[in-house]
């Protein structure tokens, strides 16, 4: 059994993909809920 003694945090580039893609994530979302809705992430929260 051989173990990973690659480091998970900091900016490697394991830690630098999930980034990415959740960032992707979160962006898709944003706009299909602006989308469905009508109304804008922040007007939705209340700032505007």
């Amino acid at each position: 059994m051989t173990e990973s003694t690659e480091n998970k945090f900091g900016f490697v580039n394991f830690a630098e993909t999930w980034n990415g893609r959740l960032a992707m994530l979160g962006f898709v979302i944003g706009i299909a809920t602006e989308y469905l809705t009508g109304q804008g992430i922040l007007s939705q929260i209340g700032l505007m």
